[in-house]
């Protein structure tokens, strides 16, 4: 259940950069909201997987969910940059954050 959780509060931390950058193009309530939710949950998230999880993997998984996501998410929805030298570095990445679960 840990694992779910922390997956659930990387895809959040996700949610928040993507609203962070949504309210520098449009700048409402709403968005600040879902921002504070986001961020909020997934940081509440991350403290509930870090009781079974030790800390340094469970942290560094969260940030590879949120890096990884935020890149896919500015490449999708964005329009940023989908060059394969950027698709192999996000691999390693996530390549990165499976071995650290193996391992753990």
């Amino acid at each position: 259940m840990a694992w779910v959780t922390l997956i659930l509060a990387g895809l959040l931390e996700t949610f928040g950069v993507a609203m962070i950058n949504q309210l520098s193009v449009k700048r409402n309530w709403q968005t600040v909201v879902y921002l504070i939710l986001g961020f909020g949950l997934s940081l509440a998230l991350l403290s509930y997987s870090m009781e079974f999880i030790p800390m340094g993997t469970a942290y560094a998984i969260w940030t590879g969910i949120g890096v990884v996501g935020g890149a896919l998410v500015g490449m999708i929805f964005y329009g940023e940059s989908k060059d394969w030298k950027r698709m192999v570095f996000i691999a390693i990445v996530l390549c990165s954050a499976v071995g650290l679960k193996l391992v753990s």
